[in-house]
C-alpha cells in the first residue's frame, strides 16, 4: 500500500514495532477523542481491547500516521467482521486474559480500567444482520497535533480503498454518541447512522456502501 506524505506527517503501513505508540494513541484518545490517562489504571488495557488485534491479526488494514514527535495516529479496520471475531478471541484475547483479572459483572464494584478487562473477558462480538451489508469496519484515531490537517479524510480513504480494492462491498463502526466532531467527520465520509432494533441502546453505529 501507498506510502502518503504531507507537510510533516507521514501515513504509512503499521508494523508490530508500532505498538507501543499505537497504544499510547489508544489511550490518549480514549475518551471520546480525549486523553483517558486520569480515567483508566491500566494504560494497555484500552490498547489490549481496541487496537492491538487489528495490529497483529489484520496488517495489511493498519495504517499509522509518523509525525515530528513520532506516531500520533492510526487508523486500522478488519476486511471481514465475523471472521476477524473469530480470529480475536482464538488468537488475540484469549492470551491477553491470561494476564488480565476479570472483574466480574457487578459494575457496582468496577473502577478504574475494570469496564475494559471485563469487555476482554466478555467481548460484545456484535454483528446483526443490520450490519451484514456493511461487513468491514474500521477506527481511526488521531492527537491533537494530527488534527484538522486533513490527515483524518486521507487515512480514512485510505483505509476504506484498500478495503474495498480487497472485495469489501461496505464498512460499519461505532462511534461515542457523546463526540459530535467524529459524527460529524464520518458523516462527511458518506457514513450514516444505522437504525435498527438488533443494536444496542445508547450506541451509535454508522455505515457506508462502497
Amino acid at each position: 500500500m501507498t506510502t502518503l506524505t504531507r507537510d510533516d506527517f507521514r501515513l504509512r503501513p503499521a508494523d508490530l514495532a508500532d505498538m507501543p505508540a499505537v497504544y499510547r494513541v489508544c489511550l490518549k484518545t480514549g475518551n471520546a477523542g480525549r486523553d483517558a490517562t486520569d480515567r483508566e489504571d491500566d494504560p494497555d488495557a484500552l490498547g489490549h481491547m481496541f487496537i492491538g488485534p487489528y495490529l497483529v491479526l489484520q496488517p495489511d488494514f493498519a495504517f499509522v500516521l509518523d509525525g515530528p514527535n513520532g506516531v500520533a495516529g492510526y487508523v486500522m479496520g478488519a476486511l471481514d467482521t465475523p471472521d476477524f471475531y473469530l480470529r480475536m478471541e482464538r488468537d488475540w484475547l484469549s492470551r491477553i486474559r491470561a494476564r488480565v483479572m476479570d472483574p466480574g459483572d457487578d459494575e457496582n464494584r468496577w473502577s478504574g480500567s475494570d469496564w475494559v478487562r471485563r469487555l476482554i473477558h466478555r467481548p460484545p462480538y456484535l454483528y446483526p444482520p443490520a450490519l451484514h451489508p456493511y461487513p468491514s469496519h474500521g477506527h481511526v484515531d488521531f492527537l491533537p497535533e494530527a488534527r484538522g490537517l486533513g490527515w483524518g479524510r486521507l487515512g480514512f480513504e485510505h483505509l476504506m480503498t484498500a478495503l474495498k480494492d480487497a472485495g469489501s462491498p461496505g464498512m460499519h463502526l461505532d462511534v461515542s454518541p457523546h463526540n459530535h466532531s467524529a459524527i460529524a467527520f464520518y458523516r462527511k465520509l458518506g457514513f450514516a447512522p444505522v437504525i435498527s432494533d438488533e443494536l444496542p441502546s445508547g450506541g451509535l453505529t454508522m455505515a457506508r456502501r462502497f
